[in-house]
């Protein structure tokens, strides 16, 4: 394995909303970071992840984009941004960005405008597909938050899909136009100076085009959206490219959230050569997983836990590197959910 300048750093994600608010209207913001970057460097820390600053209306905590080169008004301004990437990099300290390419939010410029002419370009930039001749929907595919995937557009027999909440339509990276937005916006992060991006649900950017539907897995007649995503060929295609158009430029650091992926591709992943630096370690998250939904867990044992890292630590041994995680904005705190009692 090449060394990298972020081996032997230490990575810590800030929640913008909770972590510091210096205006006094009870959210955090981008100036209540940069006054804690001395704290933050003098506590050991080299990189900080920052949660979805962007402008959004806040249906998913941020991950709802409706302008990825827009900060939200609550965080700040843009020129808060700027600071904060200037007076890190003053501290030798770096910023990642927490990236979503899976979907936007149903707000965002592009979506209305499809929603305006179906029959448009940016209709394109989705996956936006008749109802069924016997007017069921396009697939039977469950969302991650419940309920199907497939919205229908009032008015209209055409549904769009979304694999998260309604309100965060997928984006359809088939479309080379759409896939030139993103690089587009990457990079113009990357020359304001971040160093690095959390990739956020990026083993759900490639899609099954047909809709096919799988036999239900739950007594709704869904099945979990996961079963379409680990069946899907050829995103390696879209995440070579998106890493040569636009990471390898920097060398920027990335770390892929993927929760279901081909393991046996695993260099090509995270290799010397791979699309991204490093992914984060779920085995110690999904151990849990019962199969009953996201808040059904199985208990957690010190042998089980042990033995989850043993394995996955093998699994990548010579290969790269994994971010191991004990806590994240999707989980409790890690005392309360290791040790409830």
């Amino acid at each position: 394995m090449k060394k990298q300048w972020w081996h032997g750093k230490v990575a810590y994600q800030i929640y913008p909303k909770s972590f510091n608010d210096t205006n006094g209207d009870g959210v955090g913001d981008l100036r209540g970071i940069i006054d804690k970057l001395d704290y933050l460097k003098n506590l050991g820390i080299d990189i900080i992840w920052v949660s979805p600053m962007f402008t959004s209306p806040f249906v998913d905590q941020g991950y709802d984009i409706s302008d990825y080169q827009g900060v939200a008004p609550i965080f700040g301004t843009m020129e808060d941004m700027d600071e904060l990437i200037a007076e890190a990099k003053k501290r030798e300290m770096y910023i990642l960005l927490d990236l979503v390419l899976n979907h936007c939010s149903d707000q965002h410029e592009w979506f209305q405008k499809a929603l305006a002419d179906l029959e448009g370009k940016y209709a394109d930039y989705f996956h936006i597909v008749d109802e069924k001749e016997s007017g069921e929907l396009p697939s039977n595919w469950r969302s991650t938050f419940g309920g199907p995937t497939w919205t229908k557009i009032p008015g209209t027999n055409k549904f769009y899909l979304h694999i998260f909440a309604k309100e965060q339509p997928d984006l359809n990276w088939e479309n080379p136009e759409l896939r030139q937005e993103m690089y587009d916006m990457i990079n113009w992060w990357q020359d304001k100076g971040i160093a690095g991006f959390r990739l956020d649900a990026i083993a759900n950017i490639k899609k099954d085009m047909e809709y096919k539907s799988f036999p239900p897995d739950r007594e709704d007649g869904l099945v979990s959206k996961f079963r379409m995503v680990e069946s899907v060929k050829g995103i390696e295609v879209f995440l070579k490219e998106l890493s040569e158009q636009t990471f390898n430029k920097i060398d920027a650091l990335t770390v892929a959230e993927l929760s279901s992926f081909d393991r046996a591709k695993l260099e090509e992943y995270v290799g010397d050569n791979g699309y991204f630096s490093t992914i984060f370690d779920l085995s110690t998250d999904s151990m849990e997983v019962s199969g009953n939904g996201w808040y059904d867990r199985n208990p957690i044992t010190a042998n089980n836990y042990r033995q989850v890292i043993y394995d996955s630590i093998r699994e990548i041994e010579g290969i790269g590197m994994k971010a191991n995680i004990i806590e994240n904005h999707d989980e409790p705190r890690g005392v309360s959910h290791y040790i409830p009692e």
